[in-house]
């Protein structure tokens, strides 16, 4: 179980990494493009960001942790054998 834990904080923590550098690289691209690209770029930061994709990742936590337990607990009810 410990182990499945740390995947998932694993994955979490990649996934904030590459939000951010994502978000890093779409302001300096809209900056240098400017006009109608960096109108773009703007809206796509805003939809990465807290009101967007990134917004649901403490949802994503909770519902992953949660399973994770759920299924620890139904594994070990599963080996007694009771009809």
């Amino acid at each position: 179980m410990f182990n499945a834990l740390q995947g998932l904080g694993y994955g979490i923590i990649s996934f904030a990494i590459i939000i951010g550098v994502g978000s890093v690289v779409l302001n300096k691209l809209g900056n240098a493009v400017g006009g109608t690209a960096n109108t773009t770029v703007q809206y796509l930061l805003t939809q990465l960001g807290s009101g967007g994709l990134a917004g649901w990742t403490p949802a994503i936590i909770a519902l992953t942790v949660g399973m994770l337990f759920i299924g620890a607990f139904l594994v070990g009810k599963g080996g007694k054998g009771s009809y």
